[in-house]
């Protein structure tokens, strides 16, 4: 019996700590996470979307030579608070391309380059730069019902 028990108890254990069970939401509190983001963020992410999180010029206005989408601002003047933290997340980890049907945009995934936990330290640094109307609306989107 107490072997039984002890074997429910490791599962449980082990179930409630798994990453899917506390991937969603992600939230800006941890600095060293927000830190880490930023560095993840400027190695990767800042070519396309800029050092200021500002995004292409012109983003939502005009198309590239290639006739693809440019990178949109992430520093909540656009649309990407709108969207859940999955969603954000898979979007980073496999691109825009494999995500979205039809897609006309270079957003390739990252998901060979980088962790999980990295992307979601990118996506803790991008809430740091958010309102805290604008955080707390998309944490509401991200959590699970």
């Amino acid at each position: 019996m107490k072997k039984v028990l002890l074997t429910l108890l490791l599962v449980m254990l082990f179930q409630n700590n798994s990453p899917a069970n506390h991937h969603f939401p992600i939230s800006r509190d941890s600095k060293a996470a927000v830190e880490q983001g930023k560095i993840l963020y400027n190695q990767n992410c800042a070519s396309c979307h800029q050092v200021n999180l500002s995004g292409a010029k012109g983003w939502n206005m005009k198309l590239d030579e290639d006739g693809q989408r440019l990178a949109p601002p992430l520093n909540g003047t656009a649309h990407t608070w709108h969207h859940p933290d999955s969603m954000l997340h898979n979007v980073i980890k496999y691109g825009y391309t494999k995500t979205i049907k039809d897609y006309k945009g270079k957003m390739l995934g990252f998901g060979d380059k980088l962790t999980d936990q990295n992307i979601d330290h990118i996506l803790a640094y991008i809430k740091s730069t958010w309102n805290d109307e604008i955080y707390q609306r998309q944490m509401q989107i991200s959590t699970p019902n």
